[in-house]
């Protein structure tokens, strides 16, 4: 995938797609709320591996009941890509799975 920056209105048609996702900061953010600490725990371990698969990696924090994810193009000058899209549709992908909302 191309390391070429999107414009902001690029992002705003794509994130329509994925619900709960928008852009701040130069950034394309999401945070989910889970049942519990351990749905939230694997959460972020199926988000880190998809990042691997990728190679391509947010910013991910986790909670007690919660995970955020913040993402950009360090080689695009930090910059929101296309790879950063499809990291998040990878992650919304499988949210639910673990009982994110």
């Amino acid at each position: 995938m191309a390391d070429e920056p999107l414009s902001q209105e690029e992002i705003e048609t794509r994130l329509g797609d994925l619900p709960g996702w928008t852009f701040e900061g130069g950034r394309i953010v999401r945070g989910y709320r889970l049942p519990s600490h351990f749905a939230a725990a694997a959460l972020t371990l199926h988000v880190a591996q998809i990042q691997e698969e990728l190679d391509h990696h947010s910013d991910l924090t986790l909670g007690y009941d919660t995970v955020g994810l913040s993402v950009h193009t360090h080689s695009a000058g930090g910059a929101v890509t296309e790879k950063d899209l499809a990291l998040a549709a990878r992650v919304e992908a499988v949210a639910p799975s673990h009982g994110a909302r």
